[in-house]
């Protein structure tokens, strides 16, 4: 979205909720934000009424999909809009929220450099100044660039990542002057959390099998707790949709029924039909009466089934049976 597109977005809200609420909002935004908004609302001179819906129903959709966000996180979030918007739209008001969050964050010129060269810069830095830069970068560019690292180092960097809670913004200015030639000055006011383990998951889930081979069994070694804790959250149930028929099919024989059961319980039809689709009309029709017949299901307990489905996933992908998606092409050998 240009700039003049969002400011002229925000001005016909702003027109569409009156005067009085306008007023409230308007004060509680940036002297020269106020200035560009003002400007558009005194230039607007008519607006449709499904222009004006359009627009309430996106703020709508974007307040929603922040606060579940915050509540959640971005796979919180993404679960539930997708029930509620379906899975375009749903991905759409996400993509849109991540570009937000982005431009707020620091390290914005790392964001939008060229991976080799911000690779080629970061050789030479200590892996905690690493590790903390990857953590404000998109997880599929955070990957590229981990991958290019010696392999030691890749686990010494990921060990990291998966350990940071918070930083300081003393922390990143001194980064940020250290490297000042390629990073923007972009530091917050107050503590920012990042890193830990669900950043981790994002790059890893990016990068190359042998890359997160490599880290996961080094973390295993050096932190087992956190290797297992990674392992768990790499591939979620939900990914289940991901996968091949043919992989599903495999996946499905060594699942156990009373498992997949209690496992489909609350997920979305995109789920459920990925499971249905490779069964046999008449083990479908069983699946869905033992689900009737369970009745309601702690969350806790339908989490615990997913879990073992999930396990199985892994230790077919393990063992080369089925194929879960990489970040990066597998090589071909012959």
């Amino acid at each position: 979205m240009s700039e003049m597109a969002g400011l002229k977005k925000a001005a016909i809200l702003l027109i569409a909720l009156g005067t009085e609420t306008s007023a409230e909002i308007m004060r509680l935004l940036p002297e020269n934000v106020i200035q560009k908004i003002s400007y558009e609302i005194a230039n607007i001179d008519y607006v449709k009424p499904e222009e004006r819906d359009a627009i309430m129903e996106e703020f709508l959709e974007m307040s929603q999909a922040r606060e579940y966000i915050i509540d959640g996180g971005i796979n919180y979030a993404r679960n539930l809009l997708n029930k509620a918007l379906g899975a375009q739209r749903a991905k759409e008001v996400i993509d849109t929220m991540n570009q937000i969050q982005l431009r707020e964050r620091p390290f914005d010129i790392a964001r939008k450099a060229d991976p080799q060269q911000l690779t080629n810069l970061l050789l030479n830095e200590q892996p905690q100044t690493v590790a903390l830069i990857l953590c404000y970068m998109q997880p599929d560019k955070a990957a590229l660039i981990l991958s290019q690292f010696p392999l030691e180092m890749q686990s010494e960097i990921a060990e990291r990542i998966g350990t940071i809670t918070s930083t300081t913004p003393a922390v990143i200015e001194k980064i940020e002057k250290v490297i000042e030639n390629k990073f923007s000055n972009l530091v917050d006011n107050e503590a920012e959390t990042v890193g830990g383990v669900h950043t981790l998951v994002e790059i890893l889930n990016s990068v190359g099998r042998s890359t997160e081979k490599n880290i996961i069994t080094v973390l295993e070694k050096n932190q087992p707790d956190l290797a297992n804790e990674i392992k768990s959250s790499l591939f979620t149930f939900e990914d289940i949709v991901t996968l091949e028929k043919s992989d599903v099919q495999k996946v499905l024989r060594d699942v156990n029924n009373a498992d997949l059961a209690l496992a489909l319980k609350g997920v979305s039809e995109d789920i459920k039909q990925a499971i249905f689709q490779n069964l046999s009309a008449r083990a479908e029709e069983s699946l869905q009466e033992e689900m009737e017949f369970m009745g309601p299901a702690r969350l806790s307990a339908v989490e615990e089934a997913q879990q073992k489905i999930v396990a199985v996933i892994r230790n077919l992908d393990e063992k080369g049976e089925i194929y879960l998606r990489r970040g990066e092409q597998d090589a071909v050998v012959s």
